[in-house]
């Protein structure tokens, strides 16, 4: 089990140019925008545009902070995806223009390279004490705001706001959370 602190994450370009991403995570090591298997990042939407393209890759979107946006995605009527909305999952290899509803968003990224890694996202609200199972080979949990204590086996990590949790060969472990707030969980599953 490994705690990302959200400090740490790496700061950097678009692959368009038109702005900032936070990446959290990406796999493998050293992995570029082109080589990854998968990665998962932040990024604040200032302006109206269009995204990046991925080739080969599926993409899940979830807003954490904002009013929201409408994605415009090749072949599909737009869609408003706000704080409340499920995580959205779509191709990123299809042309995609994201619409502001008011004002800057942040946004939480899941890609993985079609065919050799397959992913969900899911977030959860968090009241006081609770057991999830995270059923995947690799999972994270992100914390989106409040502060959660994770045990996993004999382990225990308090993350902060924005802090991940990795953990390997997750498959069958009983994960207890301890505290308010709200968390995405992502599980990776090789193909």
């Amino acid at each position: 089990m490994t705690h990302l602190r959200a400090q740490d994450y790496r700061r950097m370009p678009w692959k368009n140019g038109g702005g900032e991403t936070v990446e959290i995570i990406v796999s493998p090591d050293g992995a570029g925008l082109a080589d990854f298997d998968w990665r998962i990042s932040m990024a604040t939407v200032a302006t109206d545009g269009p995204f990046s393209i991925f080739p080969d890759t599926d993409r899940t979107l979830s807003i954490l902070e904002g009013a929201g946006m409408a994605l415009s995605i090749e072949g599909h009527d737009p869609i408003l995806l706000t704080r409340d909305s499920v995580p959205l999952p779509f191709p990123a290899d299809a042309v995609t223009s994201a619409t502001l509803a008011d004002g800057p968003i942040t946004d939480l990224n899941v890609m993985t390279r079609r065919g050799k890694i397959s992913h969900q996202v899911e977030r959860l609200a968090t009241e006081t004490a609770g057991e999830i199972r995270l059923e995947a080979e690799t999972a994270l949990i992100l914390v989106d705001r409040g502060e959660i204590e994770i045990t996993v086996g004999a382990d225990r990590s308090r993350l902060a706001a924005r802090d991940c949790l990795v953990v390997q060969g997750a498959t069958e472990e009983a994960v207890a959370l301890s505290g308010q707030g709200t968390i995405y969980i992502i599980r990776l599953h090789k193909i």
